[in-house]
């Protein structure tokens, strides 16, 4: 499913990408809970939007690891915006895989990549001070 997945994602296949997916597939974000949602037309909303806007987006497995019907994996996702800028996200989905191959769940922890942004003293001030 995950070599499926990214190849449907660097060919831009957005009917390749929804395959990869149950219909009834669940997706939690729970960095940011309201972001979840249920089904396949939801992912192919979502990846319409995102090939359209980063045309040259690109997916890297940095790593992955199975364990019975659950896939750990590290994304790198790359492309450029229409006004020229970069977008990099970063970060792990844990998928639960169904037995047609398919994910039937999801937990997203991918974020912006940040560069610049402050060193590891001001994040941990920012994080317990606000």
């Amino acid at each position: 499913m995950l070599d499926r997945l990214v190849d449907a994602t660097n060919r831009h296949d957005l009917d390749a990408l929804v395959d990869c997916f149950a219909d009834g597939y669940v997706n939690e974000t729970p960095a940011h809970p309201a972001r979840g949602f249920v089904g396949r037309e939801q992912v192919r909303r979502n990846w319409t939007a995102i090939f359209a806007g980063l045309p040259d987006v690109r997916a890297t497995v940095v790593r992955s690891a199975t364990d019975g019907d659950t896939v750990w994996s590290e994304w790198d996702l790359r492309g450029t915006r229409a006004d020229g800028s970069p977008q990099a996200m970063a970060g792990v989905v844990v998928f639960g895989v169904d037995g047609d191959d398919r994910a039937a769940w999801g937990r997203f922890y991918l974020e912006p990549v940040e560069e610049g942004g402050v060193d590891v003293d001001g994040a941990i001030r920012r994080t317990v001070t606000g």
